[in-house]
């Protein structure tokens, strides 16, 4: 299947996160979680409001480290997506918080000379990232790849969303029999001279990242140890 290839605003962003020395990468944690909720938050909304909706069970966020396979899973029950959705949501990198950044950008770089290089990233760039909620794609800080399994609400189909990053991404069919919901795999980068980043699989720290930026989700987070 021919990859398809993120829109330049996105693969710019993209690549300063996947490229920059960003110190605060842990926030890819808060960012899927917040995701998680929302999902969660639109399903609720559903089975308020229409009254041939039906629950498939409590709704919750699951937390799955896989040492073995160097693999972290957040999963949740929610809305799900379609197809169309997967390509959307995930096509355009920091989809809400995109404006605002370059907004801050232009401020940061005014004045700068017209003739610099135009795809360099600015001095404070990396200091702007994760103050406009980099959502989704703040996981290539810490993964070099992801997938994303996904079945929308009321639908029998699932698609799987796959990406290595700046080469782009493929979206297709594939099975889920236990509902609708997300399932996104991170798998994790290997370990660096100064980043361990298999310390995202250890019980003790995923606890600690979850209390610490995740305190307010009203749902429950479940850790599958």
């Amino acid at each position: 299947m021919a990859k398809k290839q993120f829109k330049t605003e996105s693969k710019r962003l993209l690549d300063l996160m996947i490229n920059s020395v960003y110190t605060n990468k842990e926030i890819f944690l808060r960012e899927l979680i917040s995701n998680a909720s929302d999902a969660l938050d639109k399903l609720h909304f559903k089975l308020l409001t229409d009254n041939s909706a039906a629950s498939g069970g409590s709704l919750e966020i699951r937390i799955v480290p896989d040492k073995e396979n160097r693999t972290l899973t957040i999963i949740d029950n929610g809305i799900g997506m379609t197809h169309d959705e997967l390509e959307t949501n995930l096509g355009t990198i920091a989809k809400s918080g995109t404006l605002a950044f370059r907004s801050a950008m232009q401020k940061k770089t005014e004045g700068e000379a017209e003739e610099a290089d135009e795809n360099a990233p600015a001095a404070n760039e990396l200091e702007v990232i994760g103050q406009f909620g980099v959502g989704f794609y703040s996981a290539f800080m810490v993964a070099d790849k992801i997938t994303v399994l996904s079945r929308a609400y009321g639908s029998d189909e699932a698609n799987i969303w796959e990406s290595t990053g700046l080469d782009g991404y493929t979206v297709s069919p594939a099975e889920k029999s236990d509902g609708c919901g997300t399932v996104i795999t991170l798998h994790l980068k290997e370990n660096g001279e100064d980043e361990r980043f298999d310390r995202y699989l250890e019980d003790y720290t995923l606890k600690e990242l979850i209390k610490k930026y995740s305190d307010y989700i009203r749902y429950p987070i479940k850790m599958m140890v």
